[in-house]
Protein backbone atom coordinates (compact mmCIF):
# COMPACT_ATOMS: atom_id res chain seq x y z
CA UNK A 1 0.00 0.00 0.00
CA UNK A 2 1.49 3.34 -0.99
CA UNK A 3 1.29 6.58 0.98
CA UNK A 4 -1.49 8.11 -1.11
CA UNK A 5 -3.73 5.08 -0.58
CA UNK A 6 -3.09 5.25 3.17
CA UNK A 7 -4.30 8.84 3.06
CA UNK A 8 -7.53 7.71 1.42
CA UNK A 9 -8.17 4.79 3.76
CA UNK A 10 -7.34 6.34 7.14
CA UNK A 11 -10.82 6.70 8.59
CA UNK A 12 -9.89 4.75 11.73
CA UNK A 13 -6.90 6.98 12.34
CA UNK A 14 -8.61 9.15 14.99
CA UNK A 15 -9.21 6.15 17.25
CA UNK A 16 -6.95 6.39 20.35
CA UNK A 17 -5.51 2.91 19.76
CA UNK A 18 -4.69 3.82 16.18
CA UNK A 19 -3.04 7.07 17.28
CA UNK A 20 -1.01 5.18 19.85
CA UNK A 21 0.29 2.93 17.06
CA UNK A 22 1.32 6.01 15.09
CA UNK A 23 3.17 7.34 18.13
CA UNK A 24 4.93 4.03 18.70
CA UNK A 25 6.09 4.09 15.09
CA UNK A 26 7.30 7.68 15.06
CA UNK A 27 8.89 7.66 18.53
CA UNK A 28 10.66 4.31 18.22
CA UNK A 29 14.46 4.51 18.33
CA UNK A 30 16.25 4.17 15.02
CA UNK A 31 13.20 4.61 12.76
CA UNK A 32 13.12 8.27 11.78
CA UNK A 33 10.86 9.86 9.15
CA UNK A 34 12.42 8.06 6.19
CA UNK A 35 12.29 4.65 7.86
CA UNK A 36 8.71 5.29 8.92
CA UNK A 37 7.67 6.09 5.37
CA UNK A 38 9.34 2.93 4.07
CA UNK A 39 7.50 0.85 6.65
CA UNK A 40 4.17 2.45 5.83
CA UNK A 41 4.75 1.89 2.13
CA UNK A 42 5.55 -1.77 2.79
CA UNK A 43 2.89 -2.70 5.36
CA UNK A 44 0.19 -0.03 5.37
CA UNK A 45 -1.03 1.54 8.59
CA UNK A 46 1.16 1.48 11.76
CA UNK A 47 -0.99 -1.24 13.34
CA UNK A 48 0.04 -3.54 10.50
CA UNK A 49 3.69 -2.54 10.91
CA UNK A 50 3.64 -3.46 14.60
CA UNK A 51 2.16 -6.88 13.79
CA UNK A 52 4.76 -7.74 11.15
CA UNK A 53 7.40 -10.38 11.84
CA UNK A 54 11.06 -9.66 12.49
CA UNK A 55 12.24 -10.95 9.11
CA UNK A 56 9.69 -8.83 7.27
CA UNK A 57 10.66 -5.72 9.24
CA UNK A 58 14.39 -6.30 8.77
CA UNK A 59 13.83 -6.39 5.02
CA UNK A 60 12.82 -2.72 5.30
CA UNK A 61 14.72 -1.24 8.26
CA UNK A 62 17.81 -2.10 10.31
CA UNK A 63 17.72 -4.95 12.86
CA UNK A 64 18.01 -2.37 15.65
CA UNK A 65 14.98 -0.47 14.37
CA UNK A 66 13.03 -3.70 13.91
CA UNK A 67 13.82 -4.71 17.50
CA UNK A 68 12.57 -1.32 18.75
CA UNK A 69 9.23 -1.90 17.05
CA UNK A 70 8.84 -5.52 18.14
CA UNK A 71 9.67 -5.02 21.78
CA UNK A 72 7.33 -3.66 24.43
CA UNK A 73 7.96 0.08 24.85
CA UNK A 74 10.01 0.90 27.91
CA UNK A 75 8.86 3.09 30.78
CA UNK A 76 10.24 6.29 29.22
CA UNK A 77 8.59 5.59 25.88
CA UNK A 78 5.28 4.69 27.52
CA UNK A 79 5.36 7.94 29.47
CA UNK A 80 6.02 9.95 26.28
CA UNK A 81 3.14 8.27 24.49
CA UNK A 82 0.76 8.76 27.43
CA UNK A 83 1.73 12.44 27.73
CA UNK A 84 1.20 12.96 24.00
CA UNK A 85 -2.19 11.28 24.02
CA UNK A 86 -3.21 13.43 26.99
CA UNK A 87 -2.00 16.56 25.17
CA UNK A 88 -4.07 15.63 22.12
CA UNK A 89 -7.23 15.43 24.24
CA UNK A 90 -7.01 19.06 25.30
CA UNK A 91 -9.27 21.62 23.57
CA UNK A 92 -7.63 23.19 20.53
CA UNK A 93 -5.04 20.42 20.22
CA UNK A 94 -4.85 17.80 17.49
CA UNK A 95 -2.49 15.26 15.98
CA UNK A 96 -3.04 14.83 12.25
CA UNK A 97 -1.46 11.73 10.74
CA UNK A 98 -0.48 11.00 7.19
CA UNK A 99 -3.56 8.77 6.85
CA UNK A 100 -6.02 11.34 8.22
CA UNK A 101 -8.38 12.91 5.66
CA UNK A 102 -7.58 16.24 7.35
CA UNK A 103 -3.90 15.94 6.45
CA UNK A 104 -3.02 18.87 4.13
CA UNK A 105 -3.03 17.59 0.57
CA UNK A 106 -0.37 20.13 -0.39
CA UNK A 107 2.16 18.27 1.76
CA UNK A 108 1.41 14.96 0.05
CA UNK A 109 3.10 16.39 -3.01
CA UNK A 110 6.45 17.17 -1.38
CA UNK A 111 9.34 14.72 -1.29
CA UNK A 112 9.26 13.98 2.46
CA UNK A 113 5.87 14.64 4.08
CA UNK A 114 5.85 14.31 7.89
CA UNK A 115 4.18 11.26 9.33
CA UNK A 116 2.54 13.33 12.07
CA UNK A 117 1.57 16.97 12.46
CA UNK A 118 1.04 18.34 15.96
CA UNK A 119 -1.46 21.20 15.79
CA UNK A 120 -2.67 23.97 18.09
CA UNK A 121 -5.59 26.05 16.87
CA UNK A 122 -7.64 25.75 13.70
CA UNK A 123 -6.29 22.71 11.85
CA UNK A 124 -8.52 23.49 8.85
CA UNK A 125 -6.12 26.34 8.00
CA UNK A 126 -3.55 23.71 6.97
CA UNK A 127 -5.72 23.01 3.93
CA UNK A 128 -6.43 26.64 3.07
CA UNK A 129 -5.13 28.55 0.06
CA UNK A 130 -1.96 30.08 1.45
CA UNK A 131 0.96 32.43 0.84
CA UNK A 132 4.23 31.91 2.70
CA UNK A 133 5.99 35.11 3.79
CA UNK A 134 9.59 34.79 5.00
CA UNK A 135 12.65 36.94 5.53
CA UNK A 136 15.40 38.05 7.87
CA UNK A 137 15.29 37.76 11.65
CA UNK A 138 17.29 41.01 11.87
CA UNK A 139 14.87 42.87 9.63
CA UNK A 140 14.79 46.60 9.09
CA UNK A 141 11.78 48.60 10.21
CA UNK A 142 10.85 49.08 6.56
CA UNK A 143 11.12 45.36 5.90
CA UNK A 144 8.82 44.58 8.81
CA UNK A 145 6.36 47.17 7.53
CA UNK A 146 6.42 45.55 4.08
CA UNK A 147 5.87 42.06 5.55
CA UNK A 148 3.02 43.22 7.76
CA UNK A 149 1.26 45.20 5.02
CA UNK A 150 1.61 42.55 2.30
CA UNK A 151 0.44 39.84 4.72
CA UNK A 152 -2.55 41.84 5.92
CA UNK A 153 -3.70 42.60 2.38
CA UNK A 154 -3.21 38.99 1.28
CA UNK A 155 -5.13 37.77 4.34
CA UNK A 156 -7.96 40.18 3.53
CA UNK A 157 -8.01 38.62 0.06
CA UNK A 158 -8.65 35.23 1.66
CA UNK A 159 -5.11 33.79 1.78
CA UNK A 160 -3.71 32.19 4.93
CA UNK A 161 -0.25 33.55 5.73
CA UNK A 162 2.33 30.86 6.48
CA UNK A 163 5.59 31.71 8.23
CA UNK A 164 7.99 30.37 10.84
CA UNK A 165 7.30 32.38 14.04
CA UNK A 166 10.86 33.71 14.12
CA UNK A 167 11.71 37.28 15.08
CA UNK A 168 11.73 39.95 12.40
CA UNK A 169 9.90 39.31 9.12
CA UNK A 170 8.15 36.14 10.33
CA UNK A 171 6.58 37.87 13.32
CA UNK A 172 5.49 40.83 11.17
CA UNK A 173 3.93 38.46 8.63
CA UNK A 174 1.93 36.69 11.34
CA UNK A 175 0.76 40.04 12.74
CA UNK A 176 -0.49 41.05 9.32
CA UNK A 177 -2.14 37.70 8.69
CA UNK A 178 -4.09 37.90 11.94
CA UNK A 179 -5.72 41.13 10.77
CA UNK A 180 -7.55 39.49 7.88
CA UNK A 181 -9.98 36.58 7.50
CA UNK A 182 -7.29 34.42 5.92
CA UNK A 183 -5.50 34.33 9.31
CA UNK A 184 -2.06 32.75 9.73
CA UNK A 185 -0.21 29.45 10.17
CA UNK A 186 3.04 29.25 12.17
CA UNK A 187 5.33 26.34 11.35
CA UNK A 188 7.76 25.85 14.23
CA UNK A 189 11.01 23.93 14.59
CA UNK A 190 10.48 22.73 18.17
CA UNK A 191 7.96 20.59 19.98
CA UNK A 192 4.61 22.33 19.90
CA UNK A 193 4.67 22.63 23.69
CA UNK A 194 7.88 24.69 23.61
CA UNK A 195 7.78 28.51 23.56
CA UNK A 196 10.49 29.64 21.17
CA UNK A 197 11.59 32.32 20.77
CA UNK A 198 10.36 33.55 24.14
CA UNK A 199 9.94 37.08 22.79
CA UNK A 200 7.17 35.75 20.53
CA UNK A 201 5.26 33.92 23.27
CA UNK A 202 2.36 36.37 23.33
CA UNK A 203 2.16 36.30 19.53
CA UNK A 204 2.14 32.49 19.58
CA UNK A 205 -0.78 32.49 22.01
CA UNK A 206 -2.76 34.78 19.72
CA UNK A 207 -1.98 32.58 16.72
CA UNK A 208 -3.14 29.48 18.60
CA UNK A 209 -6.43 31.26 19.38
CA UNK A 210 -7.06 32.89 16.00
CA UNK A 211 -4.93 30.84 13.60
CA UNK A 212 -2.87 27.68 13.73
CA UNK A 213 0.53 26.51 15.00
CA UNK A 214 1.96 23.29 13.58
CA UNK A 215 5.05 21.17 14.20
CA UNK A 216 6.30 17.84 12.93
CA UNK A 217 8.46 17.36 16.03
CA UNK A 218 7.35 15.44 19.14
CA UNK A 219 6.48 17.13 22.42
CA UNK A 220 9.49 18.41 24.30
CA UNK A 221 11.76 18.78 21.25
CA UNK A 222 14.14 21.67 22.08
CA UNK A 223 15.20 24.33 19.54
CA UNK A 224 17.94 22.36 17.78
CA UNK A 225 19.66 24.30 15.00
CA UNK A 226 19.27 21.50 12.44
CA UNK A 227 15.48 21.44 12.80
CA UNK A 228 14.83 24.95 11.52
CA UNK A 229 16.15 24.59 7.96
CA UNK A 230 14.27 21.29 7.76
CA UNK A 231 10.94 22.82 8.80
CA UNK A 232 11.29 25.35 5.95
CA UNK A 233 10.09 22.71 3.47
CA UNK A 234 6.76 22.70 5.33
CA UNK A 235 6.48 26.49 5.18
CA UNK A 236 6.80 26.37 1.41
CA UNK A 237 4.90 23.08 1.10
CA UNK A 238 1.77 24.40 2.81
CA UNK A 239 1.62 27.42 0.50
CA UNK A 240 0.88 28.01 -3.16
CA UNK A 241 3.66 30.61 -3.35
CA UNK A 242 6.46 32.11 -1.25
CA UNK A 243 7.19 35.82 -0.80
CA UNK A 244 10.70 36.75 0.38
CA UNK A 245 10.69 40.22 1.92
CA UNK A 246 14.27 40.75 3.13
CA UNK A 247 17.14 38.28 2.98
CA UNK A 248 20.89 38.48 3.22
CA UNK A 249 23.04 36.64 0.68
CA UNK A 250 23.29 33.57 2.97
CA UNK A 251 19.83 33.81 4.53
CA UNK A 252 17.82 30.79 5.59
CA UNK A 253 14.94 32.33 3.66
CA UNK A 254 16.80 31.41 0.48
CA UNK A 255 16.55 27.77 1.59
CA UNK A 256 12.78 28.18 1.78
CA UNK A 257 12.75 29.79 -1.67
CA UNK A 258 14.85 26.96 -3.12
CA UNK A 259 12.55 24.34 -1.60
CA UNK A 260 9.53 26.22 -2.95
CA UNK A 261 10.96 26.13 -6.47
CA UNK A 262 11.71 22.40 -6.11
CA UNK A 263 8.11 21.84 -4.98
CA UNK A 264 6.72 23.72 -7.97
CA UNK A 265 5.63 26.79 -6.00
CA UNK A 266 5.92 30.34 -7.28
CA UNK A 267 8.61 32.50 -5.68
CA UNK A 268 8.16 36.26 -5.27
CA UNK A 269 10.67 38.77 -3.93
CA UNK A 270 10.51 42.43 -2.92
CA UNK A 271 13.48 44.42 -4.23
CA UNK A 272 15.38 46.77 -1.93
CA UNK A 273 18.15 49.29 -1.84
CA UNK A 274 21.40 48.35 -3.57
CA UNK A 275 23.14 49.52 -0.39
CA UNK A 276 21.27 47.11 1.89
CA UNK A 277 22.82 43.71 2.70
CA UNK A 278 19.28 42.50 3.44
CA UNK A 279 18.30 43.12 -0.17
CA UNK A 280 21.05 40.99 -1.68
CA UNK A 281 19.19 37.72 -1.19
CA UNK A 282 16.03 39.10 -2.81
CA UNK A 283 18.02 40.50 -5.74
CA UNK A 284 19.74 37.14 -6.15
CA UNK A 285 16.35 35.40 -6.29
CA UNK A 286 15.07 37.87 -8.87
CA UNK A 287 18.12 37.25 -11.06
CA UNK A 288 17.39 33.52 -10.77
CA UNK A 289 13.80 33.93 -11.94
CA UNK A 290 11.76 34.94 -8.89
CA UNK A 291 8.99 37.41 -9.69
CA UNK A 292 9.66 40.97 -8.59
CA UNK A 293 6.67 42.39 -6.73
CA UNK A 294 5.82 45.92 -5.68
CA UNK A 295 2.22 45.45 -4.56
CA UNK A 296 0.05 42.69 -3.17
CA UNK A 297 -1.89 42.73 -6.40
CA UNK A 298 1.23 41.51 -8.22
CA UNK A 299 0.93 38.32 -6.15
CA UNK A 300 -2.84 37.94 -6.30
CA UNK A 301 -2.81 38.10 -10.08
CA UNK A 302 -0.66 34.96 -10.07
CA UNK A 303 -2.78 33.06 -7.53
CA UNK A 304 -6.33 31.71 -8.02
CA UNK A 305 -7.92 32.98 -4.83
CA UNK A 306 -11.66 33.15 -4.36
CA UNK A 307 -11.85 36.85 -3.62
CA UNK A 308 -9.77 39.61 -5.18
CA UNK A 309 -9.05 42.94 -3.53
CA UNK A 310 -8.78 46.25 -5.36
CA UNK A 311 -5.31 47.08 -6.64
CA UNK A 312 -3.24 48.64 -3.89
CA UNK A 313 -0.67 51.33 -4.39
CA UNK A 314 3.00 50.46 -4.12
CA UNK A 315 4.22 50.90 -0.56
CA UNK A 316 6.27 54.01 0.07
CA UNK A 317 9.79 53.15 1.09
CA UNK A 318 9.56 55.57 4.03
CA UNK A 319 6.29 54.19 5.43
CA UNK A 320 5.85 54.94 9.09
CA UNK A 321 6.59 51.93 11.27
CA UNK A 322 7.35 52.28 14.96
CA UNK A 323 10.66 50.76 15.94
CA UNK A 324 9.66 48.50 18.85
CA UNK A 325 12.98 46.78 19.25
CA UNK A 326 14.27 49.50 21.62
CA UNK A 327 17.74 50.04 22.90
CA UNK A 328 18.53 46.31 23.30
CA UNK A 329 17.89 45.73 19.61
CA UNK A 330 20.16 48.60 18.67
CA UNK A 331 22.98 47.25 20.79
CA UNK A 332 22.52 43.73 19.32
CA UNK A 333 23.02 45.14 15.84
CA UNK A 334 26.56 46.19 16.68
CA UNK A 335 26.81 49.96 16.17
CA UNK A 336 30.46 50.72 16.73
CA UNK A 337 30.38 53.84 18.94
CA UNK A 338 28.33 52.12 21.64
CA UNK A 339 25.73 54.91 21.84
CA UNK A 340 22.48 53.01 22.39
CA UNK A 341 20.21 55.74 21.06
CA UNK A 342 22.33 56.14 17.94
CA UNK A 343 22.09 52.37 17.50
CA UNK A 344 18.29 52.61 17.56
CA UNK A 345 18.34 55.41 14.99
CA UNK A 346 20.62 53.48 12.64
CA UNK A 347 18.47 50.37 12.92
CA UNK A 348 15.27 52.34 12.32
CA UNK A 349 16.76 54.13 9.32
CA UNK A 350 17.24 50.95 7.33
CA UNK A 351 18.94 51.39 3.97
CA UNK A 352 16.45 53.54 2.08
CA UNK A 353 16.14 57.35 2.36
CA UNK A 354 13.88 58.39 5.22
CA UNK A 355 12.73 61.73 6.64
CA UNK A 356 13.18 62.87 10.23
CA UNK A 357 9.45 62.78 11.06
CA UNK A 358 9.28 59.11 10.14
CA UNK A 359 12.44 58.37 12.15
CA UNK A 360 11.01 60.16 15.18
CA UNK A 361 7.88 57.98 15.03
CA UNK A 362 9.90 54.80 14.62
CA UNK A 363 12.33 55.56 17.44
CA UNK A 364 9.95 57.33 19.86
CA UNK A 365 12.44 60.21 20.20
CA UNK A 366 11.60 63.90 20.43
CA UNK A 367 12.64 66.13 17.54
CA UNK A 368 15.46 67.91 19.43
CA UNK A 369 17.13 64.71 20.60
CA UNK A 370 16.81 63.08 17.17
CA UNK A 371 18.26 66.14 15.46
CA UNK A 372 21.33 65.96 17.68
CA UNK A 373 21.81 62.27 17.00
CA UNK A 374 21.47 62.77 13.24
CA UNK A 375 24.05 65.54 13.31
CA UNK A 376 26.45 63.33 15.26
CA UNK A 377 25.99 60.44 12.82
CA UNK A 378 26.48 62.80 9.86
CA UNK A 379 29.71 64.19 11.32
CA UNK A 380 30.93 60.64 11.89
CA UNK A 381 30.33 59.90 8.21
CA UNK A 382 27.78 57.19 8.90
CA UNK A 383 24.78 58.91 7.28
CA UNK A 384 24.28 61.58 4.63
CA UNK A 385 21.64 64.26 4.14
CA UNK A 386 19.74 64.16 0.86
CA UNK A 387 17.59 66.81 -0.84
CA UNK A 388 14.20 67.23 0.77
CA UNK A 389 15.52 66.72 4.30
CA UNK A 390 15.86 62.95 4.00
CA UNK A 391 18.65 60.85 5.50
CA UNK A 392 20.42 57.74 4.25
CA UNK A 393 22.95 55.52 5.99
CA UNK A 394 26.31 54.94 4.35
CA UNK A 395 28.16 51.64 4.06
Amino acid sequence: MDISSQHEHGADDRDPASLEAWLRLTLADGIGPEGGRRLLAAFGLPGHVLKAGRAALEAVVTPRAAAALLGTPGATQRARIAATLAWAQQPGHAIVTLADPQYPSSLLNIADPPLLLYVRGNAALLRAEALAVVGSRNATAQGQAHAERFSEEASRAGLAIVSGLALGIDAAAHEGGLRGPGSTVAVIGTGIDIDYPLRNRALAQRIAQQGCIVSEYPLGMPPLAANFPRRNRLISGLARAVLVVEAAAQSGSLITARMAAEQGRDVFAIPGSIHSPLAKGCHQLIRQGAKLVETVQDILEEMPVARRIPAVAAMATDEVQTCRSGIEKGVENGVENGDAEAAVVMHAMGFDPVDSDTLALRCKLDAARLSGLLLMLELEGRIEVLPGGRYRRLG
